[in-house]
């Protein structure tokens, strides 16, 4: 196992405290925890611009709000239909990024919504936000957390792929959880046996010896929360995954983390730590199910493609100018956003035909 040399920064020395505290070896999912959103240290925590098209501007991935306006105006619709529909007045967004989406949703919503609500865990990010969003006034409001009860419709975009995940390795007669531990060169895998397994659909696969994937525990927990407070609503998620089926094929034998830095792509976490975003695939059968266990009923599933033409996409291309056409296209473009990104939709209190899964619901394939 090759440790990452180096003197070790504060946030190394965190998560090496945090490792022996933890008796020598310490989880994925809560190193992950740390490299990400340790106060002040954290890669979500440093001033650090983290949103943007290009290297240039020092950013290190674009989200499809950044991409194009569209994006916004198209879900828009979506939302409009779901306020109505819920009979509510209030929107909440999770890791609202750059701000961007909740311009374009506040824009074209316009006194649809009443109040709109960020929860975000970056101070640095809230700080960006609100000079972005000075315009609407006391319209937006931050939180800490939800309220534990409410009533509204949420929305986030590329929020689960950011929550920390167990990593299990099969050693080709058991599955290990893999962890960090702390060397004398530094940070590096650890293994240990486990009691986790995959979900039960999948868990009897012939999986090769070396096949590494991951656990969704916390994305899983976010959706029976949010289940467990929304009273009157509707939730809607997008981010790239798969569903179960297709996550754990035996093929994917190298799991799906990977970490975005000055809009390059690698596969390993233990390096650069805190400068640079580790995110992992989504199992969209498992949030899903989450959801359902909870007490929601699931709107639809499809990809991101089939969403956004659904909400209108089409139409807002013939608007725009060529080069606004190019970057949106960008998001619906199957070898770009428009397959790899899903959409799935909940709904608490009465169902409703969703408008953005009424062509090409995949629901049946979750």
């Amino acid at each position: 196992m090759t440790a990452h040399e180096g003197r070790p920064t504060p946030l190394q020395t965190l998560i090496r405290e945090a490792v022996a505290e933890a008796g020598g070896w310490l989880g994925f999912d809560d190193f992950m925890a740390l490299a990400l959103y340790a106060p002040g240290l954290g890669y979500y925590s440093g001033a650090r611009q983290k949103f943007g098209a290009m290297p240039a501007d020092g950013s290190d991935f674009v989200t499809a709000p950044e991409l194009s306006p569209l994006f916004g105006r198209a879900l828009a619709a979506q939302l409009e239909q779901a306020l109505t529909a819920t009979a509510t007045d209030t929107v909440f967004e999770f890791g609202a990024g750059s701000g961007a989406l909740a311009a374009q949703l506040l824009q074209a919503l316009g006194e649809r919504v009443a109040r709109y609500c960020i929860v975000d865990l970056s101070g640095s990010l809230r700080a960006r936000q609100a000079e972005r969003l000075a315009a609407w006034g006391d319209k937006v409001q931050w939180l800490d957390a939800l309220p534990e009860r409410f009533a509204g419709v949420v929305v986030g975009n590329e929020v689960l792929d950011a929550m920390p995940v167990q990593l299990m390795r099969f050693d080709g007669q058991q599955w290990l959880e893999r962890g960090v531990i702390w060397t004398g060169a530094g940070l590096a895998w650890g293994e240990r046996e486990t009691g986790l397994s995959l979900p039960a659909e999948v868990a009897n696969d012939p999986y090769p010896g070396g096949y590494l994937t991951e656990l969704h525990a916390q994305a899983e927990g976010f959706v029976r929360t949010l289940a467990a407070g929304l009273q009157r609503g509707a939730i809607f998620l997008i981010d790239y995954g798969f569903p179960e089926r297709e996550y754990y094929h035996p093929q994917r034998a190298g799991g799906t983390v990977m970490c975005h830095h000055q809009h390059r792509v690698d596969a390993d976490p233990l390096a650069l730590v805190g400068e640079k975003d580790i995110t992992a695939h989504v199992n969209f059968t498992g949030i899903a199910l989450a959801g359902q266990d909870a007490g929601l009923t699931v709107l639809g599933y499809t990809s991101q493609a089939n969403f956004l033409i659904n909400c209108g996409l089409t139409a807002l291309l013939c608007e725009a100018d060529l080069a606004g056409r190019a970057m949106a296209h960008r998001l619906i473009a199957e070898h770009e956003m428009g397959e790899l990104f899903k959409v799935i939709g909940f709904v608490a209190g009465e169902s409703f035909e969703a408008l953005g899964f009424a062509a090409g619901d995949r629901s049946h394939m979750l």
